[in-house]
């Protein structure tokens, strides 16, 4: 029997499964476990990258292309063309998202009054 194995064996526990890390004083894991900063670099750097591949995209399609909408004419380079279709894109995929999002915690706020005043 390991040292580990003793150890699971006086405090109990049967799981092998990996244990919760240690905490200081200060109640800050003590190793190297993930964190919100790390989880924000890695964000940035992610971020930072695609930005980068962006503006190479919009740099290699510079020709002017004449774009109509609802009347109003302008030309733009068709990388910033393509690049405002898709922000517009995601803004549309959003506004749907945060609107079923809004439905569905209205739905539960109302299941959650009907169980307590039920009860």
């Amino acid at each position: 029997m390991s040292s580990n194995d003793d150890q699971q064996a006086h405090s109990g526990r049967t799981d092998k499964g990996p244990s919760k890390p240690e905490r200081t004083s200060a109640g800050k894991p003590t190793g190297s476990g993930h964190t919100r900063t790390a989880g924000t670099w890695a964000a940035v750097v992610v971020a930072t990258v695609a930005l980068i591949v962006l503006l190479v995209f919009i740099l290699q399609n510079l020709q002017p292309a004449a774009i109509t909408f609802f009347g109003v004419r302008t030309n733009l380079p068709i990388g910033v063309a393509l690049l405002l279709a898709a922000a517009i894109g995601g803004l549309l995929v959003a506004f749907a998202g945060a609107a079923r999002i809004l439905q569905l915690r209205r739905t539960a706020n109302r299941r959650r009054k009907q169980e307590h005043t039920g009860s």
